[in-house]
């Protein structure tokens, strides 16, 4: 053959082997842990990890647990398994170190999320509180403005240009809360400029300044988590490896330790040829990488030849 038609061959092999070859390879595996916090189903550290009906929402980025909606992304702080909640710390709320005007918060009505048993404060209100309402009904809980007084012993309330020890009718606690029909806490339609949320008194409820401040989520499993928690995700969490599941069909995974895949736990159920499969898609689409490439080789050793 022309030797100078060789190179081109070649260039063309190499253009069309290497794709195939690093889509072969492993992803990074999916892991047990983000920062601190323990990762577990149905929560997942990033794309192919957890429950597929979880990821769009929930990714691990900077050692960071993150809780995403059409809002803003925020902060998880901690998870209870035992009683499906999670805690964000929207880095605009208000604390008693530190108190700011704060934009709406969040969530997709689309999302397995909703609000859970916190406590808002919505902060420097236009007074009085007592006449706030939504669609007609009072907002502001009268029983608990003792917490509106106590928060309000905080110096930071200057920060929302109010005096110190400022009158509690520009305080409401809205609790239980609910969000609007876009899935928000409109402050500035309830004519508020801040928010708190409480989400355990840390035995001291007349100190603000020891509150564990926070949102806190409760979180519901769809037919496939149930499904897969109860039948599966446990077989594969006790075996060492962390559940997950296989774009595009999102069948059930078990990540393992070696890097591989398994469709059940990591026992004894190692097999780099269908884990391989399962990690990139499906059986057939690897056959067919491997026939691409056994016929681009074969054709580079006949024009060697």
């Amino acid at each position: 053959m022309d030797s100078q038609i060789l190179p081109f061959i070649i260039f063309l092999i190499a253009v069309t082997v290497t794709p195939l070859l690093s889509s072969a390879a492993p992803a990074t595996p999916c892991q047990s842990n983000c920062g601190s916090l323990q990762i577990k189903y149905p929560f997942g550290t990033g794309y192919g990890c957890g429950s597929p009906r979880f990821e769009p929402y929930i990714t691990c980025k900077s050692n960071q647990l993150l809780l995403t909606t059409h809002t803003g992304s925020y902060l998880i702080t901690a998870i209870s398994y035992k009683d499906s909640t999670l805690t964000i710390t929207p880095s605009a709320m208000s604390t008693c170190n530190s108190m700011q005007q704060s934009p709406n918060l969040g969530l997709d009505w689309a999302s397995p999320f909703q609000l859970g048993p916190s406590i808002f404060l919505l902060l420097s209100c236009t007074p009085p509180t007592s006449s706030l309402t939504i669609k007609g009904s009072p907002v502001c809980d009268p029983s608990s403005t003792h917490l509106c007084s106590t928060i309000y012993t905080c110096p930071a309330v200057v920060n929302l240009r109010l005096p110190l020890f400022p009158p509690t009718n520009t305080c409401c606690v809205y609790s239980p809360a609910n969000f609007n029909s876009k899935g928000e806490l409109d402050l500035r339609e309830m004519k508020c400029k801040g928010y708190a949320s409480i989400a355990s008194f840390q035995d001291s409820p007349t100190d603000p300044s020891k509150w564990m401040y926070g949102v806190t989520l409760k979180y519901t499993n769809g037919g496939f988590d149930d499904y897969y928690m109860n039948n599966k995700c446990n077989t594969c969490e006790d075996s060492g490896g962390i559940c997950g599941y296989s774009p595009p069909t999102n069948s059930f995974l078990c990540i393992c330790n070696s890097g591989f895949n398994a469709t059940t736990d990591c026992y004894n159920n190692y097999n780099p040829v269908q884990d391989y499969e399962d990690l990139i898609g499906t059986s057939t689409s690897l056959s067919t990488q491997k026939i691409m490439l056994g016929l681009w080789v074969g054709l580079l050793f006949y024009i060697a030849a």
